[in-house]
């Protein structure tokens, strides 16, 4: 078989619920072996995300972010276990850890320590704020990183009250930017021989997320808000809800009016450009929510996409998951059966020609491989001997 891109690197993983786990499931899924170190009878705290779950503490949520993963669970108070981690870490690549700052010294694991071991070791962390500032203790999580960053403030209209975004938006997103970090840092150890440490956090990631509005702000005073661009917005029909954008284009107001039926309204004055688009938003919105209310979604869906406007059905998660372009792109996998019935899982947005995904080991019940990584340890141990 064509060898996965990670084949050969051992990662430690000490991370729990989302920010951490979803970074060490995209280097499990090609190839790393990923050994996530639990507390003993208690495992991630996602495993109790869903409570009284059929499938108990590999509930769905934990299920999502631990395939490929081998669990060991321990009792990191005792020095033996601390010990065997060691060992673990000794013969790792990477170490991984979500916990705020100073968790990982406390218990014996910090970087400085493990370096001595394990020049090459790359120890990543994610956390809420940062390794230092006013904040670096404060517990980090996705809410709170979207109102501290501006981002929860952000919104179509002023007037409206200001919401929660529902999805983990910042844990994914840091998640994935520790998935760089990790890589970048793997390749500049094969330059130096030297590990290194590399840090993200929610806090940062969610900056790093606005920069183009960041920019604006900065440098103009300006408040870029793409979701409240004149054409751009949510619109209902007789039936179901769509979503329009009028950009990209010389002149999309022309072609929304043609595809409304009416006369060019971007003739007027008051409409002749973006900017005057912008000073008359309301106006606009207002005649678009009365025209399109008077059809189906389907009648505008096909009439704008005549004038080349973008435009897109507002779907459930369900009708996504059972769209026919989820499946021609690969997007749900099985990975097996538990008492409570399939697992399905939603695959990796990463398409490699030559590495393509595979689930090789299924969401690990807590502890599962505890015979076989530190059975590992005992049989180094009488070879050396």
């Amino acid at each position: 078989m064509t060898p996965l891109p990670l084949d050969g690197i051992r990662v430690i993983d000490f991370t729990q619920v989302m920010l951490g786990p979803s970074c060490t499931q995209v280097l499990a899924d090609y190839g790393a072996e990923v050994i996530k170190i639990e507390k003993e009878k208690i495992g991630d705290l996602s495993r109790w995300s869903l409570g009284s779950d059929p499938d108990g503490l590999n509930n769905p949520v934990f299920a999502s972010l631990n395939r490929n993963k081998k669990s060991v669970a321990l009792n990191l108070k005792s020095e033996d276990a601390r010990q065997q981690v060691l060992e673990l870490i000794d013969g790792a690549d990477v170490v991984v850890s979500n916990f705020r700052p100073g968790v990982m010294e406390r218990m014996g694991f910090g970087y400085e320590d493990l370096k001595k071991r394990n020049k090459g070791i790359i120890f990543a962390l994610g956390t809420g704020f940062g390794l230092e500032g006013p904040n670096r203790h404060k517990g980090g999580q996705d809410i709170l990183a979207q109102a501290m960053t501006g981002v929860m403030d952000r919104r179509v209209d002023r007037d409206q009250p200001i919401t929660i975004y529902p999805t983990s938006l910042c844990d994914y997103t840091a998640g994935m930017h520790l998935v760089q970090g990790i890589l970048l840092a793997l390749f500049q150890r094969q330059k130096t021989g030297e590990g290194q440490t590399v840090a993200v956090s929610l806090y940062n990631s969610m900056l790093a997320m606005q920069m183009q509005e960041a920019a604006a702000h900065m440098m103009r005073d300006k408040d870029l808000n793409w979701a409240a661009f004149p054409l751009t917005g949510v619109f209902e029909t007789t039936d179901r809800p769509f979503v329009m954008v009028g950009a990209f284009k010389e002149n999309p107001l022309r072609d929304i009016c043609q595809a409304l039926e009416i006369d060019d309204l971007s003739k007027e004055e008051r409409f002749k450009d973006f900017d005057s688009q912008a000073a008359h938003r309301a106006e606009l919105q207002a005649l678009f929510k009365e025209k399109f209310a008077q059809k189906s979604r389907a009648h505008w869906l096909k009439r704008l996409e005549e004038v080349d406007i973008l435009c897109a059905p507002v779907r459930t998660m369900g009708e996504a998951l059972d769209d026919e372009q989820t499946k021609v792109n690969r997007m749900v996998i099985d990975a097996g059966e538990t008492p409570a019935g399939p697992v399905r899982l939603v695959a990796s947005p990463i398409d490699m020609s030559a590495a393509p995904l595979a689930i090789r080991q299924a969401p690990p019940t807590l502890g599962e491989h505890n015979g076989e990584i530190l059975g590992s340890l005992e049989d180094r141990k009488a070879d050396v001997a």
